[in-house]
Order: C-alpha cells, then sequence, then structure tokens
C-alpha cells in the first residue's frame, strides 16, 4: 500500500513538472518578463493568464494568492474618470485661492526676508496613471532637491530654516498646490505625491504601490487623516500608508471626500506628524 502511494506521489510530481516546463516556454515564445521575487508581468499588452505565471513559478517561492491580488490592475477607475470630482474640485478651488492669496503673500515676504532665494519649491511628482507633473510648494528648506538622491524631511530636520518650519507645522506651505489642483496635476482628495526617487524605492519594495496612481494626487487623503503622515522609519509605514490610498480609490465617493476634507482641518493646527 505504502509502495503503491509513493508512486503514485512521483508520478504527479512528474507531470506537474513537465506542465510547469512547458508554461515556461509559452512564455518564453511570447517574449513575457516576468519579475522573479513576485512574479509578475513586466511586460505590458500581452495577453497572458495569471495561472500561467503560478504555474510557471518554482514551488520554493511559496506563491499563494496573496500574490494574485498583486498583479496590475486597470489603470483607470471611477475616481479618476469622475467629472463630479473634478467640478468639486474646481468649485472650491477657485475661491480658496482667492482667500488664501493674502496669507501666501505674507509667507512669501517672511521667506524672502529671512534667506532670500526661491519663494517656490518644484518638484517632479507622479500623478494620474504616472504621468508626471510639476508639484508647487513654499519653499521651507535650505536645499531644492529634485532627482535620485531626495532625503525626506526629518523631525528636527536642520535644512528646514525658521519660517520653514512654522509653514510646514501649518500646512501653509501645501498651498501652492491649490494650483497644482486647478491645473488638473491634482485633486482636493487623493494619495500624496511623493518624489520620483521615493516612488522607485517604495515600488520596489512593495508591489501594490502603482495602485495608487488611479486616482489624482491630493492635497489631503485618507491616509494622512489616519495618522499615516510624515517622516517614514520603516517599509511597513508606508506599506500603512499605501493600504489607506487603496481603500479610499475603490470606495470613492464624493461624500468621503468632503469627510476627509472636514477630518484634515482640524489636523492643519495639530497634527504630530507635520514637521
Amino acid at each position: 500500500m505504502f509502495d503503491v502511494a509513493t508512486k503514485q506521489d512521483v508520478k504527479d510530481s512528474d507531470v506537474a513538472e513537465l506542465e510547469r516546463q512547458e508554461t515556461t516556454a509559452r512564455l518564453a515564445i511570447a517574449k513575457v518578463e516576468v519579475e522573479p521575487r513576485t512574479w509578475q508581468v513586466r511586460s505590458p499588452g500581452v495577453d497572458v493568464r495569471p495561472e500561467m505565471i503560478f504555474a510557471a513559478a518554482p514551488a520554493a517561492a511559496a506563491v499563494d494568492q496573496a500574490v494574485l491580488g498583486r498583479l496590475p490592475e486597470p489603470e483607470t477607475s471611477a475616481v479618476g474618470l469622475s467629472l463630479i470630482k473634478r467640478g468639486f474640485d474646481v468649485l472650491v478651488v477657485l475661491p480658496a485661492l482667492v482667500f488664501v492669496a493674502p496669507l501666501l503673500m505674507l509667507a512669501a515676504a517672511a521667506l524672502w526676508i529671512e534667506s532670500g532665494g526661491p519663494i517656490f519649491f518644484r518638484q517632479r511628482r507622479t500623478g494620474y496613471r504616472g504621468r508626471k507633473f510639476v508639484i508647487l510648494k513654499l519653499r521651507t528648506m535650505r536645499v531644492l532637491e529634485d532627482g535620485e538622491g531626495v532625503t525626506q524631511a526629518t523631525r528636527g530636520d536642520a535644512r528646514i530654516t525658521r519660517v520653514g518650519a512654522f509653514l510646514r507645522k501649518s500646512s501653509i506651505d501645501e498651498l501652492p498646490q491649490l494650483i497644482n489642483v486647478l491645473k488638473g496635476d491634482m485633486s482636493l482628495v487623493g494619495p500624496r505625491p511623493h518624489a520620483l526617487a521615493h516612488d522607485e524605492l517604495y515600488e520596489a519594495e512593495l508591489s501594490n504601490y502603482p495602485l495608487r496612481f488611479q486616482a489624482r494626487p491630493g492635497l489631503t487623503g485618507l491616509a494622512q487623516v489616519r495618522g499615516f503622515r510624515g517622516e517614514i522609519h520603516a517599509i511597513g509605514d508606508m506599506a500603512n500608508r499605501v493600504e489607506a490610498d487603496i481603500e479610499y480609490i475603490r470606495g470613492w465617493s464624493l461624500m468621503r471626500d468632503v469627510q476627509i476634507i472636514m477630518r484634515t482641518v482640524p489636523l492643519l493646527f495639530r497634527d504630530s506628524h507635520a514637521y
């Protein structure tokens, strides 16, 4: 009885190995690249079923259904396509720009008196469907980083000026992004955009990271009102932020945008993660 079971196990193993080799050959013919760590398809436009990828994966990879959920999803979403959301952004931003204009002029004057130099900080970020845009902020540091070596701001960062520290704590430095919203680069609510260097870093660590780009980046977002703002100490910090962003995208509604904006207002004055 034991011998029969053993032979059957060997036979099943041989069949599985033949199927794996056949699938691997089919993928090679289709010229599909598969990322070895997460077994994701890296060649867009090729019709490859998920089961083909998993059949080609070695048993040692211990691939399960959780990985299947990380395969690339469509680049469009309800929140990204919504004209109602876009109309709401424009209706709110136009009067908001008029209202904050005097505050921006005062902040610009304070920056100029303290350190001179540029008033605005410009940096490339990734927006809706992976499109690059230039984000606007009031300059709060003595450096203007926008390249491969972008260092995230930390608590007590020596690069931050005295005026800049106040602007960051109160989020006044973010107000020029109302112009980005008016231009359509951003939205009032959505995933916060990161520097391109940080996008590359975290995308290599978190396979669901690109799903954030299914919506326009926002001035505020679900992740921010849940306390996932500020310095990233471990990859888990960014994972929490990404999960909140994806939850927002999948469950978006105009009412939820209004709720997030209302929850953001008190954080302008008492957010311990703002520095």
